[in-house]
């Protein structure tokens, strides 16, 4: 039997959780489960109700020690060097699209379950999350642009979660939307100037090396316009495109207002936190019980023991 530990993320702003109290019920293996101290104070749980459910609560020292480290955002996390060979990490990762932090994991020898990649019948078990980043992303951006939604005409280029959930805002807060498709690459430059805001939710194949919208496009936005990208890719699916943090959410390029906060669910962070734990606890008996005959987690295994199998 393993156990695993989940860590406080150490990313800037970062309050999301993988799980809260209350969805430890359903799983077997509570005892086998170790929160570091204070892991829920900023969503209002006390380590007693870790307790409680179940659990067990620890110094990050100890919890880093356990078979299997758990962060949401453990690609960005600073305790990768710290790991050693055998042990596990689960969350997000985004080894493809980040050399150095598969280079940590492979460097140690260390075993990659991605949440990325875990899909069910084709479709991302964590597609609410998704959502969400497209929704907070549209709610936060526009306090910083100025104007109110219903002013505005809105292009969303995708029909992904995170363009849904970004679509779903602004109707409902009286904008104008008008979706493009990927095979709309080149009718979305052609009528970028009919809107007053671009919202990109596309994910970027990183093998590429052209853009949906390029630096020399904006000269023909509105004057007062502004780019949300959701997926924030540098220099993806817009060319100007430089992801942000909360602390500097905006920058202007070429007169055009450019919001690009890459981790945009966090904003919403009890909500995130609670489709965390309703994913994840139906799958952490078969991580301790090291069953990856689960197809789910089968596929999620991107490195294995310092060797890549993506």
């Amino acid at each position: 039997m393993k156990t695993i530990g989940f860590v406080i993320s150490t990313k800037k702003n970062e309050k999301r959780r993988a799980i809260l109290p209350e969805q430890l019920s359903e799983i077997k293996n509570k005892s086998q489960m170790y929160f570091e101290n204070g892991y829920g104070a900023v969503l209002g749980y006390s380590d007693e109700d870790y307790i409680n459910a179940g659990a067990n609560i620890a110094a990050k020292e100890e919890i880093l020690k356990k078979d299997i480290v758990c962060d949401p955002k453990i690609g960005d996390s600073d305790c990768l060097e710290r790991l050693s060979e055998g042990q596990t990490v689960f969350g997000y990762i985004h080894a493809t699209q980040n050399k150095d932090i598969r280079d940590k994991i492979l460097d140690n020898k260390l075993t990659a379950v991605a949440w990325e990649d875990m899909h069910e019948e084709g479709r991302h078990v964590f597609w609410r999350n998704n959502e969400l980043a497209g929704e907070a992303a549209i709610m936060h951006a526009f306090t910083l642009y100025g104007k109110l939604p219903y002013e505005c005409k809105v292009a969303v280029i995708g029909r992904g979660n995170a363009a849904r959930g970004a679509s779903r805002i602004l109707a409902s807060l009286g904008a104008e939307v008008v979706v493009y498709d990927r095979r709309m690459e080149s009718l979305i430059r052609k009528e970028i100037s009919d809107y007053d805001v671009i919202v990109n939710g596309v994910s970027w194949d990183i093998s590429r090396d052209d853009h949906i919208i390029y630096k020399e496009n904006l000269k023909d936005m509105k004057k007062h316009s502004m780019i949300v990208d959701v997926s924030c890719d540098r220099a993806g699916s817009i060319e100007t495109s430089i992801p942000t943090d909360m602390n500097n959410p905006v920058y202007f390029e070429d007169g055009v207002l450019h919001y690009v906060v890459d981790h945009t669910p966090s904003i919403l962070f009890y909500s995130a936190s609670k489709g965390f734990g309703n994913v994840i606890s139906s799958f952490i008996d078969d991580l301790l019980e090291d069953n990856l005959d689960n197809e789910t987690l089968k596929n999620a295994v991107i490195i294995k023991n310092g060797k890549i199998l993506y």
